[in-house]
């Protein structure tokens, strides 16, 4: 029904979607929707300014931005407002602007209502009743496990970060690989406080997940006292993290409160 939102949308097989939101459901919503009908999802990091966010959206070709309202301290509407002025001025779907020239609607994804020339996540499923299945189907046939269905931006140590390609084939083989080594089951719960925007959260944790039918157990953004909660709640048999993410937990003034022995695995 999200894919069917993004096709009466106007988006096409090879157009770029940009994902630009913590580790929220409709992150991995836009993913598979996007992958559905052939539209490349480009990966935003949730930490960008602006300028950051200009370059990413113009080097993509970015058509669709999908959006939460921001994090903490940082927000995101204000942030596009700036870069795009004249977006609330304009009807959604029909932003222009030479500078990005490709960047077509903006999609919001909160509980509130939508900002002026944005459209809202809750439209897009009533949107999508306007496309047969038929039309659907024809489209995702026409797809190939070898085309492209997600970008990713380096770190740009080198330089300017550049956007990686990345096929259908690439993403889950290398999650497949991932949970074979981790001896994934459909009995194994993953914690994921790792950003879905980067391989690790995207590829290491939704599709090492999806391939074993391993259920996910996303944080929508790292907080150590979040992290341990969940695990214990969900009484989860991997997490995935960084040294200082496990440091941050180590270290909390509750660590020793917490039961942990449903823990088997993980990735550092």
């Amino acid at each position: 029904r999200i894919a069917k939102g993004f096709m009466a949308m106007g988006v096409e097989k090879g157009d770029h979607v940009a994902i630009w939101a913590t580790n929220v459901p409709e992150w991995i919503l836009t993913l598979f929707a996007s992958a559905k009908i052939g539209a490349v999802l480009v990966t935003v990091n949730t930490n960008y300014k602006v300028f950051e966010l200009e370059y990413l959206l113009r080097q993509s070709d970015s058509k669709v931005l999908v959006m939460i309202e921001g994090i903490k301290g940082k927000g995101y509407v204000d942030i596009v407002n700036e870069l795009c002025p004249t977006l609330k001025d304009t009807q959604p779907g029909a932003y222009q602007n030479p500078m990005l020239p490709h960047l077509k609607s903006v999609v919001y994804c909160g509980t509130d209502a939508a900002p002026a020339g944005m459209y809202h996540w809750n439209e897009l499923e009533k949107m999508g009743e306007t496309i047969s299945d038929d039309q659907f189907r024809t489209l995702s046939d026409s797809l190939d496990c070898h085309e492209v269905v997600n970008m990713q931006y380096t770190s740009g140590t080198t330089g300017f970060p550049k956007g990686v390609m990345l096929t259908h084939y690439n993403i889950v083989n290398n999650g497949k690989g991932i949970g074979d080594c981790m001896r994934f089951t459909e009995q194994d719960k993953l914690c994921i406080p790792v950003p879905f925007f980067h391989c690790f959260g995207l590829v290491l944790a939704i599709m090492a997940s999806v391939t074993h039918c391993t259920s996910m157990v996303p944080v929508d953004r790292y907080h150590p006292l979040k992290v341990m909660q969940a695990i214990q709640r969900e009484r989860c048999t991997a997490v995935h993290g960084v040294p200082t993410m496990f440091i941050g937990m180590l270290e909390h003034p509750d660590f020793g409160t917490f039961d942990f022995s449903s823990l088997r695995t993980g990735i550092m």
